[in-house]
């Protein structure tokens, strides 16, 4: 990295890091246009092998690409009737244990499974019951997938409700509401044991959730963090360390955090059941990219601190955190 990079550097808890980037250009492999826009897409559900890419875009539709012949999808399907907001996917690229399947959640008020094994209809259809009220559906992400038969689904809404659905009971395993639209929702890893879930708001604030033990009315216990001066558009957690991750806020910056552990993370409640206890959160590094928000990022799972990311104003941006593996 030349000496013309531009660094942000912060002194926090006698942890001494920096992010660096470099401005530079990208050229495309390949460029593939499609007549309907695309808003999200995954590798999760397909093989390191194939690379098949799924995607969900503004008319509902669902396709599987593969990148070598991106012609016309291996798998397409309607999968809503209004916009898909966001996708995930589990099973591929060695992460989690059972079928590969993908995750969709739509402004139509539904999440929806997929196999691309199953031709034109979802494995599950999650939506709201006859009279309740649609909420637009902005974020998904798998979990919980750490055998062949167990595997949950996250999703947050625009009202600030969180659900998370059990696949193999077929049932709405929780729900709480953080007040503000959720922007991102992501497990620590997807493929254990549930251990920890973060969700990401409008007005700058995130939760993290301890979900290893679940009071029957309490839920799971929480610590919530005010991180940024506009909406946290994404959280994306260190594959090398599930206990640091990273969000991208709108006033384009980017704040790395540590998740403390409490020194016991069970207690006795009132009713002598057990309940979780919160741990805390650490800011270890912050830098600002943009004036614009930052609204995608992801880590390298091969090379620990190298991330990528992309704003509003058009730029794909190439990171390092250093010293990660002093903490």
């Amino acid at each position: 990295v030349s000496k013309e990079r531009e660094q942000a550097r912060v002194l926090h808890n006698s942890f001494d890091s920096t992010m660096f980037y470099k401005p530079a250009r990208f050229f495309p492999l390949f460029q593939i246009e499609k007549a309907k826009p695309i808003k999200c897409g995954t590798f999760g559900a397909t093989s390191l092998q194939q690379s098949h890419l799924a995607t969900g875009d503004f008319d509902g539709s669902l396709n599987v690409w593969n990148l070598e012949v991106p012609e016309s999808p291996v798998y397409s399907v309607k999968a809503h009737k209004e916009i898909i907001n966001s996708i995930d996917g589990v099973g591929g690229l060695g992460i989690g244990n059972g079928a590969p399947e993908i995750v969709t959640g739509s402004r139509d008020g539904t999440v929806k499974v997929w196999d691309s094994r199953q031709k034109d209809t979802p494995v599950v259809n999650m939506e709201p019951v006859e009279g309740e009220t649609k909420r637009d559906c902005w974020t998904v992400a798998f979990g919980y997938a750490f055998n062949a038969q167990d595997r949950c689904v996250c999703a947050g809404y625009d009202n600030g409700d969180v659900k998370l659905f059990d696949l193999r009971n077929m049932s709405l395993r929780w729900e709480t509401n953080i007040k503000n639209g959720v922007c991102s929702v992501e497990f620590d890893r997807k493929y254990i044991n549930m251990n920890k879930l973060v969700a990401t708001s409008l007005e700058g604030k995130f939760h993290v959730f301890d979900m290893r033990t679940q009071h029957p009315t309490q839920g799971f216990a929480s610590v919530s963090e005010k991180a940024h001066k506009s909406t946290i558009w994404q959280v994306r957690h260190l594959p090398q360390n599930r206990d640091i991750f990273m969000t991208a806020g709108g006033a384009g910056n980017l704040h790395l955090w540590k998740y403390e552990y409490p020194a016991q993370r069970t207690k006795k409640g009132a009713d002598d059941v057990d309940m979780g206890v919160a741990g805390s959160v650490n800011l270890l590094q912050n830098v600002t990219l943009s004036t614009q928000p930052i609204s995608s990022l992801d880590w390298s799972p091969d090379k620990q601190g190298l991330c990528v990311c992309s704003s509003f104003d058009q730029s794909v941006r190439v990171l390092i955190v250093t010293k990660l593996n002093t903490i």
